[in-house]
């Protein structure tokens, strides 16, 4: 029986999205083969917490499944004694790295992948608090049966699990680690409020993250491909396709990772970053590594405090954030692409230091496109008025320090590739009795 994780980070109350992913976890108990390891890292307020708790508690006993609620206080403890195992240089800023003051995308799974280390998961499974699950039949479309049936198999024996197979000859050899959908329902990100007030400035502001020097059609094609997901068209019957992974049409709340992956190259652990938790996406895409992309849609909603008052104002700088981050990102995913194979060690395992020199060598670009962005950016909201004008004012004092840390982030991110697997490595060696529950 091989252990997995199935985990919920999650900021925010959530209390039936754990009941729901829970009914997942045992669904994955009983059909499979299978250790289910449903880990909830909660970061919300005491209330929220509490109501967690009680959520967890009550799901059902089922054999197989180990449910983990797990406060910040005690990821802390967990990190801090992985830390010190490790020996890794600087401890105090590792843990701030991991375990940030601030909303982190990829800290928060970066957590995840380390405690499914310590409790020897083969896989990492994700799901988000502000997601659902579609129903056909009478029953819940639950994602976890296409990645267990294909990750960490050699993509030739994979093959016969799958609808379709479009994988190139060379790289049937090597593992399927990475099985993942998207989802249906509103924008991934934030912003249709913007396309259904002024589509003109929506077209602007998601052309933002296109690579400098991007052609007019080429931003075209990204602002129609771009936070759409699985579109709206509800599930009736499965497509699974074996390639390499359309990393455009897998989201992280509906995802599988093998541990060859993520035991070597962590995510970047940028605060305040929308879309700081897609680098692996990319990565093994890059190192032709084959995946499974299936249509198991998750349901994509908003939680209300995004679009008003201070809910609002955090999310929006998220955005602008997630614009700067890509001056550094787009560059390492140029080198990545070129790199290719070469990526990959003859075991097909991924190669750490190269993705850590390539973050190094981006943190020198030159920060003129950002600045671009930014007064772009500016020109959108001012022009949208009402509270986008009001948040373009609140962003106007902020900029050199923004500037400052996403350069700040991609050497935080080099950083913490270089430390990685003496963490990975500490965090295997932790006795089972002393990992929390």
């Amino acid at each position: 029986m091989r252990d997995i994780c199935l985990t919920l980070p999650t900021n925010r109350e959530c209390a039936d999205t754990i009941t729901a992913v829970g009914a997942e976890a045992a669904h994955a108990a009983r059909r499979s083969d299978v250790r289910v390891h449903l880990l909830v890292l909660d970061s919300a307020d005491p209330d929220a917490r509490t109501r967690h708790a009680a959520a967890a508690a009550a799901l059902p006993v089922v054999d197989g499944l180990v449910v983990h609620h797990l406060d910040e206080e005690t990821q802390r403890a967990f990190l801090r004694e992985v830390i010190e195992r490790s020996g890794a240089d600087g401890p105090d800023r590792l843990l701030d790295l991991m375990l940030p003051d601030a909303v982190s995308y990829g800290a928060c799974t970066n957590r995840a992948f380390l405690l499914a280390a310590a409790l020897g998961c083969a896989s990492v499974h994700r799901r988000d608090s502000d997601s659902r699950y579609q129903w056909h039949d009478g029953a819940p479309v639950f994602p976890v049966d296409h990645e267990l049936a294909t990750l960490g198999l050699k993509a030739a024996d994979a093959a016969a699990a799958v609808t379709e197979h479009t994988l190139a000859p060379e790289h049937v050899d090597k593992p399927v680690v990475l099985v993942g959908g998207s989802f249906v329902g509103e924008l991934s990100v934030d912003l249709g409020e913007i396309r259904e007030l002024d589509p003109e400035a929506y077209h602007d502001v998601v052309a933002l993250w296109a690579p400098t020097g991007a052609g007019e059609q080429e931003k075209r094609d990204l602002v129609a491909e771009s936070f759409t997901g699985g579109g709206t068209d509800p599930f009736t019957a499965d497509r699974t396709v074996l390639d390499l992974p359309d990393i455009w049409h897998i989201d992280m709340c509906n995802i599988g990772l093998d541990h060859t992956v993520y035991e070597r190259v962590p995510l970047p652990p940028a605060t305040d970053t929308i879309g700081s938790d897609y680098f692996l996406h990319h990565l093994v895409r890059d190192a032709t590594l084959p995946g499974v992309t299936h249509n198991r849609h998750i349901v994509n909603y908003y939680t209300p405090e995004r679009r008003t008052g201070p809910g609002f104002t955090a999310y929006q700088l998220r955005y602008a954030k997630f614009l700067l981050s890509m001056l550094y990102l787009h560059p390492v995913y140029a080198e990545l692409e070129a790199a290719g194979g070469a990526l990959l060690d003859e075991q097909h395992h991924l190669r750490p230091g190269a993705v850590a020199d390539a973050a190094r060598r981006s943190a020198a670009t030159d920060r003129a496109e950002n600045h671009r962005r930014l007064a772009e950016l500016d020109r959108c909201y001012r022009r949208l008025g009402g509270k986008y004008a009001e948040f373009a004012d609140h962003l106007a004092p902020l900029r050199a320090r923004l500037l400052d840390r996403a350069q700040s982030d991609i050497e935080d991110f080099a950083l913490l590739i270089d430390a990685w697997g003496p963490l990975v490595r500490a965090s295997k060696a932790t006795p089972a009795d002393r990992l929390p529950r």
